[in-house]
């Protein structure tokens, strides 16, 4: 175990900081080996199977192209839950937690309905109606790809959610729809294609473009139509959950503010950047 440690430290030296291949190793040994923390302490003089090598040395190989590794094992952790991951939605992220924790935390004890627009994994919506079960919780998506992820994650999770094909931004509520929803959250594409210069080969060669990117010319274009649907679908006194993009949260504010919402709140991440807005419907 020990020479295989050092080879995938070897391998992927000057990929990535040191502190991520250490991370990896621990997932790989997770995954090939069913490894607990304390097993991969314990174990480390242990001789491997020659299967379990070659899976090893087949995740290396991936990594080394930058292929993200939670694609590479199939999986990840989001809320302190295992979700299913595949190229055909998007990597649950650390601020999408502090997003999913705000609103648990503001409407734990809620008997309301809320819609997760651009729903991907199912990773936020699956989140919130395990820690909120008095909410109806619906998860929404253009991609049908995205779809069957999220249904087999909520399956899997035993999560009570009703998922629904929709594009948003040719979506209009039909009329038993209006008013129909207490809370509408969303993580929607909002990286400008100016911005693609400044990521990583693992998201813009492996992450589905239509999830992460948006026109130079029309950034806020899903905060618009989101927000102002939103006046029609969701009750008066409901709230609007944003995850946004950290350049634009006060042009996201300001576009709230026109639409009549009250209450707008800016908030930081752990990494004290412009990561959520929150608002109350007029």
């Amino acid at each position: 175990m020990q020479d295989t440690i050092r080879h995938i430290k070897e391998s992927l030296k000057g990929l990535y900081p040191p502190e991520e291949i250490g991370s990896f190793i621990k997932l790989i040994f997770e995954k090939v080996c069913r490894y607990s923390t304390v097993d991969f302490i314990l174990c480390k003089n242990k001789t491997l199977s020659p299967t379990q090598h070659q899976q090893i040395t087949a995740i290396v190989k991936r990594l080394q192209k930058y292929e993200p590794i939670q694609y590479i094992l199939g999986e990840t952790w989001f809320y302190g839950l295992r979700f299913k991951t595949t190229p055909g939605a998007l990597i649950p992220r650390p601020e999408t937690e502090e997003l999913a924790d705000l609103i648990i935390k503001r409407h734990k004890n809620d008997t309301s309905r809320l819609v997760d627009i651009g729903t991907g994994s199912g990773c936020l919506a699956i989140a919130l109606a395990l820690n909120m079960p008095g909410i109806k919780t619906e998860g929404w998506d253009i991609s049908t790809d995205a779809l069957k992820i999220a249904q087999e994650n909520a399956l899997s999770s035993n999560a009570p959610i009703k998922f629904r094909q929709v594009n948003i931004l040719e979506y209009s509520p039909s009329p038993d729809e209006y008013g129909k929803y207490d809370i509408w959250v969303s993580n929607p594409p909002y990286v400008r294609e100016c911005e693609k210069n400044e990521m990583k080969d693992n998201v813009l060669k492996y992450e589905p473009h239509q999830a992460l990117f948006v026109p130079d010319n029309d950034p806020l274009l899903f905060y618009r139509k989101i927000g102002t649907t939103a006046l029609d679908t969701v009750k008066p006194g409901g709230n609007l959950y944003f995850e946004i993009n950290a350049n634009l949260g006060n042009e996201t504010v300001n576009l709230l503010a026109g639409l009549g919402y009250r209450n707008i709140e800016l908030l930081k991440d752990m990494q004290q950047r412009d990561r959520i807005v929150s608002a109350i419907l007029p």
